[in-house]
C-alpha cells in the first residue's frame, strides 16, 4: 500500500499535532504546518524521511501556495488536507471587537476555504483526495458568548456540505469533524474580546467568569484518541461525511437535532401553507 501525504494545519499543538504524530506512526507522510514552527520542526526532525515542517499563516494566500508547492516538491502531492487551524474569542455578540471577530473568520473559515481551493486542482488531476474540515460541536449547536466562533464553524459546515456534493462525481471526498471539548490547551489560548456589558452578565458574563477557572479536567476529550478516530474515518473504505468526537459533542448535537426536529414538525402545516396552490410538484429542489 502506497504512503499517503497529509497536509495538516494548526499542527503545532492539540489535535493537529496529535494527528500528525499518529499519521506518521502509521507510515504515512505529513506536511505539518503552523504559524509557529518550533513544535512542527521538532516533529519533522524525528521523522526526517516522512515529515516536513512548513510555516503557514492560513490568512495569507501566498502561504497557501507555498505549502502546496512544498508538499508537491517533497512528496509529489497532497492526498489528504486537514483544515484544523482555528482561534476563538469569548464575549457576547455586541461585546466583541470587530477586529477580533473578523480575524476569527479569516482563520476559521476563509483560511480553510483558501487552502481547499489551493489543493483541489492537484486532487482533481489525480482523481483522488480527501478534504477534512475540522468544525466543532459549536458548528451545529451555538452557545451564548461563543456566537462568532459558532458562526465561523456553521459557515465551514455549509461550505463542506456543498463541496462534497461537487467533488464526489470526480472521485474526491470531503468530511466534517465535529469535536467536543478536548484537552488541547485551548483554555489557555481562548481570549475574551471587548468590554463586558452588564446586561449580559448571566450569559456572556458567566462565560467570562468561567475562563479564569478552567482546568484540563473539565475537558473530557483525549486528543490521541481523537487522532486515531480521524485517521480511521479518513481511511475507511466508505468514509462518512459527519464525524462527531466526544461525549459532550454527542450529547449537545443530539439535543440540537431533537429541538430542530420538534420545531420542524410543529411548523409543517405553516410551511406548506405558503406555496402557490399546486406549485409544490414543480419545485426544482
Amino acid at each position: 500500500m502506497s504512503r499517503k501525504t497529509w497536509l495538516i494545519t494548526g499542527a503545532s499543538s492539540g489535535l493537529g499535532l496529535a494527528l500528525a504524530e499518529h499519521v506518521l506512526a502509521q507510515g504515512d507522510q505529513v506536511v505539518a504546518t503552523a504559524s509557529s514552527t518550533q513544535a512542527t520542526t521538532e516533529l519533522a526532525a524525528r521523522h526526517p524521511q516522512t515529515a516536513v515542517a512548513v510555516r503557514l499563516d492560513v490568512t495569507r494566500p501566498a502561504d497557501h501556495a507555498d505549502a502546496v508547492r512544498a508538499a508537491e516538491e517533497r512528496f509529489g502531492g497532497i492526498d489528504i488536507l486537514v483544515n484544523n487551524a482555528a482561534i476563538d474569542f469569548v464575549g457576547a455578540l455586541e461585546e466583541q471587537e470587530e477586529s477580533d471577530y473578523r480575524r476569527l473568520f479569516e482563520v476559521n473559515f476563509f483560511g480553510a476555504v483558501g487552502l481547499t481551493r489551493a489543493v483541489l486542482p492537484g486532487m482533481r488531476a489525480r482523481r483522488s483526495g480527501v478534504i477534512v474540515n475540522v468544525s466543532s460541536m459549536d458548528g451545529l449547536a451555538s452557545l451564548p458568548a461563543n456566537g462568532y466562533y459558532s458562526s465561523s464553524k456553521f459557515a465551514l459546515e455549509g461550505f463542506t456540505e456543498a463541496l462534497w456534493q461537487e467533488i464526489a462525481p470526480i472521485g474526491l471526498h470531503a468530511m466534517i469533524i465535529q469535536p467536543g471539548s478536548f484537552r488541547t490547551g485551548i483554555e489557555n489560548r481562548t481570549k475574551v474580546s471587548g468590554p463586558a456589558i452588564e446586561d449580559y452578565a448571566v450569559t456572556s458574563g458567566a462565560f467570562r467568569a468561567m475562563m479564569g477557572s478552567l482546568t484540563p479536567e473539565m475537558f473530557p476529550g483525549d486528543p490521541q484518541r481523537a487522532a486515531e478516530a480521524v485517521h480511521a474515518a479518513v481511511t475507511a473504505p466508505e468514509p462518512r461525511h459527519w464525524v462527531v468526537l466526544g461525549s459532550d459533542a454527542q450529547r449537545r448535537i443530539g439535543v440540537k437535532l431533537d429541538q430542530l426536529r420538534a420545531e420542524f414538525e410543529a411548523g409543517r402545516e405553516l410551511a406548506l401553507s405558503t406555496d402557490f396552490p399546486g406549485a409544490a410538484e414543480h419545485a426544482v429542489l
